[in-house]
Order: structure tokens, then sequence, then C-alpha cells
């Protein structure tokens, strides 16, 4: 019997996130191999192409789509080029693993939707990796299981030693939160109905009169509540914890005391300086688990309607902060491909 060849990725952008994932497909993933890389800056993804035997650099993502050797697509490029990227690769039927966010904005992840819709079957999984984090699916199974019975509410901590210098107020919500967002739907099964954002005085390590922390409160339809405390230049590390609230018992995750040290007089541990480090097991596992669906011809994981979920989520909350008050999100009904 003869090996079967390795699934050929296209990864769109080869940025911070684009150039680990090309990292991760050719030094972590079996099955696969980086076929082409793409990005509007030509040097840059020659660079990245030189790594890789056998890859080919493009600045046009439908050239990279068009060859022979390209059977899935990776998108990692700024979330405004999403919406192009994932129609022209329905063009070609191909799968896509997209990382978050799906789009930008409600309106344009439903063109998407309605264009997946279109094909038949679904193509999209997002790259909400949180799903495939081991403590967060160790939670999600907990609660399955219903022995700390009804979920109630939800805590959620997410905080990073410093913003980059082009993060806005608003990108607290659309960039970080957005996690926070596909948690509370995938933890608790629930839709998010409202959203209210409270504006706590910023920090002074906030830079640029960035409204640095944000309180979140997410309402669902299962009556439960999801708060997320987002803090961006908390200047210690990076940190996400959660705990789930349940009528007869509680479950939290993201305590990060995998290692505590004893020494000259002192007890502790490190923190995680950014998201690849705390995260880089769910990012190998999720990209794991793509390329093995895929090669068996399925799509699983989270869905372009959890995309347009989460982009509706946001919308409301950048809303919220910036004229205050709750405000409420109405869906489309789900489609029967998403259920």
């Amino acid at each position: 019997m003869t090996e079967r060849a390795p699934l050929g990725i296209a990864v769109i952008g080869t940025g911070r996130m684009g150039a680990d994932h090309v990292r991760r497909i050719h030094d972590v993933t079996s099955g696969a191999r980086v076929a082409a890389v793409v990005d509007v800056d030509a040097e840059r993804a020659k660079a990245v192409a030189a790594r890789v035997d056998g890859c080919t650099a493009h600045t046009d993502p439908a050239a990279a789509m068009a060859a022979s050797d390209v059977d899935a697509v990776l998108i990692a490029s700024p979330g405004p080029a999403h919406e192009a990227t994932l129609l022209a690769a329905f063009e070609h039927d191909l799968p896509v693993l997209c990382e978050k966010p799906l789009t930008p904005d409600a309106a344009s992840a439903l063109r998407v939707l309605d264009a997946e819709l279109s094909l038949g079957h679904r193509r999209v999984q997002v790259g909400f990796m949180r799903r495939y984090d081991p403590e967060y699916a160790k939670l999600k199974a907990l609660l399955a299981t219903g022995q700390l019975g009804r979920p109630l509410m939800v805590h959620n901590r997410h905080r990073n030693a410093a913003s980059p210098p082009f993060f806005t107020s608003s990108m607290l919500i659309s960039d970080s939160v957005a996690h926070e967002a596909d948690a509370t739907r995938w933890l608790l099964g629930h839709e998010i109905t409202a959203v209210t954002v409270l504006r706590p005085t910023p920090s002074a390590n906030a830079p640029n009169a960035l409204q640095d922390p944000q309180f979140v409160v997410f309402e669902t339809d299962g009556g439960a509540l999801s708060d997320v405390e987002i803090f961006v230049n908390c200047g210690f590390g990076y940190q996400v914890q959660a705990e789930v609230v349940c009528e007869r018992g509680t479950a939290r995750i993201g305590d990060g005391h995998a290692l505590v040290t004893h020494m000259a007089g002192r007890w502790g541990g490190t923190i995680a300086q950014d998201f690849t480090e705390r995260f880089e097991t769910a990012y190998d596992q999720e990209i794991q688990a793509w390329v093995d669906a895929t090669r068996r011809g399925e799509v699983t994981g989270p869905s372009t309607w959890d995309g347009y979920a989460a982009a509706a989520v946001c919308e409301a909350g950048v809303r919220a902060l910036e004229d205050g008050g709750r405000v409420e999100i109405e869906l489309v009904e789900r489609p029967a491909l998403y259920v």
C-alpha cells in the first residue's frame, strides 16, 4: 500500500501568527506540508517560503489556491481581508482553517455563511483554539457530565503584559474578548443574547488614552451570566482563567500551577508572557485536528456559525463600550448545516 501524500497547505498571511503556523505545520504537524505562503509583502513571503523545501511564495491568495499542490488553506491575514479570501477558497471548494475573527462584523460574516451554505457542505473551521486547550477541554467534559448541576455563572480573566502600539479600546473587545465570547457559548451550550461593558478608571499603564481595563458582562439564552475582566496592560504576564459556578459546585482553570518551586525562602512559579506560550499545545492540537479531519474528508471544530455568532457579540460589545448601556444581540435563525 502506498503512503498517502501529505496535505498541501497554503498559508495566507506571514505575520507573527502565520509564520508561527508555517513553523508548526513544518516541524510539528503530521500528514501535512506547507505548499505555499501568501503575503502582500513579497519579500516577507519569500523569506518565510525559503525556510520550507518546495514552498512557493505569492502575493495573491487566488494564485496560491490555483496551484495543483494546494489542497487546503490556512488564513492568518488581518481580519478585514478574510471575507475575500474565504470566498476565493469557496470558488475552489477548498477546506479552510480561518484564524479568528471569521470577519470583523456580523454582516460580512453572514455573507460568508450564505456563501458556504450555497456549497451545500461545510468548508470552514474557525480558529478558536481554546477549544483545543487541555484545561478548557477538561472543563467542558466535566460540565457535560452534569455532576456540578446547571451552570449559573462564568467568571473570566484575560490579561496581557502589554498591548501592541496599534491597539484601540474597541480592539479589547473585538480581538481579545472574542475568545471569551466563543468560550462562553461553547462551555455552556448557550447563545449570548446581550452584552454590557463597564469602564473602570483606566490604568496609568494604558497608553494613548486606551480604556484598559474593561469589565464585560454577557447574558445568555440559558439564563446564565458570564463576566470578563479584560486587562491588556497588566504588566506582569499573560493570564487566561475561567471559573464556572454551578448549582452543586464550581470548576476553575488557568491557575498556572503546573510547576511550583520552593527555594531561598520563597515559593512560586512562572507566568506565561504571551498567548503563543500559554496556548502552544492548543494551537498544535487545533492544527493537527484540522489536518486529520481534512484528510478524512471531514470538517469539524468551530464552524462559520460560531464565527458569525462571535462577530455579532463583539459588534454589540463595541457598541456597548462606545455608547454605554446594555446592547441586545439578535442572530439569524441557525441553519441546519450548523446544528
